[in-house]
């Protein structure tokens, strides 16, 4: 598809969209921009937003990425945007979070915008259309990984499963994304689903990757392929058990880490109208939260383990800072409902610059 971006962008700059989008409640601009861009993708009416990519390409667990910028599970949860949202530069796109049953999560309001600190909390809850939709969305994408772009897939627990048998729905969405996946994360951090963080801990922790682990052994042999396979946790962790975490990742040969998701603390926004209201907060104010984990997991892992840095990333130069604290990749969120597209450009640019 051939199309003049920069004459294009510059009819549409995000600054003159954002207060229409803004005077929405967040769910409903959230829902109304995924509509669009899944209708519209691989279209035409794609160079509304497309955005060349900025070439850094690197090798990370074995995959090449085209540059080192993603966008992190959650904005796009049923995988039905993979090419639209591929089109703004990114160099991986990261979808779900899947549970093997679909569910309409947690009730409304669950999205509260936090303007002043340039954050959000949300307590959307793993909402989802199920394994078996996600799978046919992730099939119909084409043109992002045809371009060289990688996919991760994101997976989870049902809200209902009990906890003590969370490790089987962790198995069933393993075995349906599989197949259709560059990598794989374990989401065991989101604070929206009852005791989820509880498999953060020791004991929980080294069953569930020793289970996922021996069942991805048997999917490699059936498919010939090796898929790598990361874990995503929280910024709310001290120094203690996040130690424990990298040991029982190396001990269990599980490719990555992602660090970090949203954190329940409210230290940063104290005062904020919305700061009692539960959830997980992200953007600016989880940065240096997410940046100390990192660090943290650099210094356990030691240098050439893969760490996907994420959490509070709003310019390019937070995208640089979580390079400096210790991770190879980058994926943004919150700082792209903020700044929009320009973000993409702005932090894959100064990630390039960073290695020049």
């Amino acid at each position: 598809m051939v199309c003049e971006n920069e004459k294009i962008m510059a009819l549409l700059p995000y600054a003159l969209t954002r207060p229409f989008l803004f005077g929405l409640d967040p769910e409903q601009a959230h829902d109304l921009t995924l509509g669009a861009i899944a209708a519209l993708q691989n279209t035409p009416a794609q160079c509304l937003w497309q955005q060349t990519r900025v070439s850094d390409p690197v090798t990370v667990a074995g995959l090449r990425f085209p540059n080192r910028l993603g966008l992190a599970a959650g904005l796009d949860k049923n995988g039905r945007c993979i090419d639209g949202l591929g089109a703004l530069g990114f160099g991986f796109i990261e979808v779900g979070t899947v549970t093997p049953l679909a569910q309409s999560g947690n009730p409304k309001p669950r999205i509260f915008r936090l303007v002043e600190h340039r954050a959000l909390i949300n307590r959307l809850g793993f909402n989802n259309e199920g394994l078996a939709a996600f799978i046919a969305n992730v099939r119909r994408s084409r043109s992002f990984r045809a371009a060289g772009g990688v996919l991760g897939l994101n997976i989870g627990k049902n809200a209902a499963t009990p906890i003590e048998r969370a490790t089987d729905d962790y198995l069933t969405c393993l075995d349906g994304v599989y197949p259709h996946a560059d990598y794989v994360t374990v989401n065991i951090s989101s604070p929206n689903t009852k005791n989820l963080r509880a498999l953060q801990s020791d004991e929980a922790l080294d069953g569930l990757l020793g289970a996922l682990q021996a069942r991805r052994e048997a999917l490699r042999q059936t498919h010939g392929r090796q898929v790598p396979m990361f874990l995503k946790i929280a910024p709310d962790l001290d120094e203690t058990q996040i130690q424990v975490i990298a040991a029982t990742l190396l001990r269990h040969g599980i490719d990555g880490v992602i660090a970090t998701n949203t954190t329940l603390s409210r230290e940063a926004v104290t005062g904020h109208a919305h700061a009692g209201e539960a959830g997980g907060l992200s953007g600016a104010p989880v940065l240096e939260a997410s940046n100390r984990v990192i660090r943290t997991l650099r210094q356990a892992l030691g240098a050439g383990y893969p760490i996907i840095g994420v959490g509070g990333v709003m310019s390019g130069a937070d995208a640089r800072a979580k390079l400096d604290a210790g991770a190879d990749l980058v994926q943004i969120y919150t700082g792209f409902i903020y700044g929009g597209p320009p973000l993409v450009t702005e932090a894959a640019r100064a990630m390039a610059a960073a290695r020049s």
